[in-house]
């Protein structure tokens, strides 16, 4: 399989299931006369990023993974959502920059060097490495804290929703 093909798909797909894991995110709250922000400010332990702070990641690490594996530096995006409907947008413009892209675009990279700042560490990898030890790893993290959140906080959420069955 393409690096393409390890990356692209299973990302927009995983976004996709996220989109729809906020629609019962949203109905919950409507259907139990709760604030959204009660779940949207949502962690699971104090030092951890908020539930919103989560889809962003989730976004971010497959923006900047295009960017990067095409030779190019990320835009930054400014993590301004304060709703489900914005978290939903901003899941929506990352969907549609994954099946944007084509196997062509990234012809070479898996053997492109990809560095960049995680923190104080610069971090170098290959192209290949750089999907599977960092991108998919970040990504299902966060995804997966994201669906932790809203489980721990009552909405009804199967591991179906999570595979976007």
């Amino acid at each position: 399989m393409s690096l393409y093909d390890n990356f692209a798909p299973p990302l927009a797909h995983g976004l996709t299931a996220l989109s729809k894991i906020l629609d019962k995110a949203e109905a919950h709250c409507t259907t139990k006369k709760i604030d959204p922000a009660a779940l949207l400010t949502a962690r699971l332990y104090p030092d951890m990023f908020p539930f919103t702070r989560q889809i962003q990641i989730a976004c971010d690490q497959a923006r900047r993974a295009i960017a990067r594996l095409k030779g190019e530096e990320p835009a930054p995006v400014a993590d301004t959502e304060t709703s489900f409907a914005d978290l939903r947008a901003r899941i929506a413009s990352t969907v549609a920059q994954l099946k944007a892209l084509t196997p062509a675009d990234l012809a070479g990279a898996e053997t492109r060097t990809v560095s960049f700042k995680a923190g104080p560490r610069e971090l170098t990898f290959t192209g290949d490495a750089y999907i599977r030890q960092w991108i998919l790893p970040n990504f299902y993290f966060h995804m997966t804290t994201a669906y932790a959140l809203l489980r721990h906080n009552g909405v009804d959420l199967g591991k179906a929703d999570f595979l976007g069955a």
